[in-house]
């Protein structure tokens, strides 16, 4: 009898290339190398740091270190596939193992934006009500922020492989990305897709959308107060302690957002595009968090080239 999901292992999916450059897979690997060790590196950075220096032990670098926790994990579990793919063609991919990928990138990409939805809190409330910051964010709530902002992303983000799961696969192997995600995935199945399809989108509109409005209605209200401030020194170092924030949440979002647009609605683009939005909606935020965050923050930047001095 076959086994059309994979469940006696022998089911496999072969990860998606750069459409029309095969040839300049080898080279191009090198950058994206590159990148993930700058992400590695940075990332691990930064939760040393933090660490390290007492004077960081407040809730926006230990909301900064969940959100570095959270970029080195998600690129661990795809980018080492992806190289050795790009180097070495080594493009299969069992059917259990891309589910248990997909659940990862997603439930990681939804831990990532709730962290960044309690970060915005946490400028509003240091901002608008600097006298009740120590008392409202507190180490014990920060915590618990981090418990909830995981136990979020696994509990929206556990459905979609087990609805993956129920699909039977009768045509090509072959996905558009060189990961598993749920969109990709399922449009590879030949049954009923529609329950994957509503699910994917109300998940999707549950968290990334609602974190993201959350978020914008958040800093109306800071700029609302920022600008009721009396001088203009006041607004400028109120409101320059936000600037590394809006920074990570544009390269989370943009990617995100424009992925989003290209799966649903852009059937007729060349495949190139989609590979594309989805390798820098993968890569951007893992490499780019620390790096604004060390530019931005004058502690984590002395920290890192006095350890980098010592080394």
């Amino acid at each position: 009898m076959p086994d059309p999901n994979g469940t006696l292992g022998g089911f496999s999916f072969i990860l998606g290339g750069l459409p029309g450059m095969e040839a300049a897979r080898f080279w191009l690997a090198f950058p994206l190398c590159a990148m993930y060790v700058v992400a590695v590196v940075g990332n691990c950075a930064v939760m040393f740091v933090v660490k390290t220096e007492p004077a960081l032990h407040i809730p926006m670098y230990f909301f900064l270190c969940m959100l570095a926790a959270v970029d080195l994990v998600l690129s661990t579990c795809t980018v080492p596939k992806l190289l050795s793919s790009f180097w070495f063609d080594a493009r299969e991919i069992g059917y259990k193992a891309c589910l248990v990928q997909m659940f990862f990138i997603h439930t990681l990409s939804g831990v990532e934006s709730t962290i960044l939805l309690a970060m915005a809190v946490d400028r509003y409330v240091a901002i608008c009500h600097p006298l009740q910051h120590s008392a409202v964010l507190t180490n014990s709530v920060t915590a618990k922020i981090g418990l909830v902002a995981v136990a979020r992303g696994a509990i929206f983000f556990l459905p979609p492989p087990l609805l993956v799961n129920r699909l039977p696969f009768c045509g090509s192997k072959v996905l558009t990305h060189s990961y598993c995600v749920h969109q990709d995935v399922m449009h590879l199945a030949c049954g009923n897709r529609m329950p994957n399809i509503v699910y994917g989108l109300t998940a999707i509109l549950a968290v990334m959308g609602l974190d993201s409005l959350l978020i914008f209605t958040t800093y109306v209200m800071i700029i609302k107060t920022v600008l009721q401030l009396p001088s203009r020194q006041e607004r400028l170092k109120a409101s320059g302690t936000c600037v590394a924030h809006v920074c990570i949440v544009l390269a989370f979002y943009v990617p995100l957002i424009g992925l989003s647009v290209v799966h649903r609605f852009g059937r007729g683009l060349p495949l190139l595009v989609h590979v594309t939005m989805g390798n820098v909606y993968l890569l951007l935020p893992p490499v780019l968090n620390p790096l604004v965050y060390a530019a931005r923050t004058k502690e984590i930047r002395s920290r890192a080239l006095k350890a980098m001095k010592i080394a």
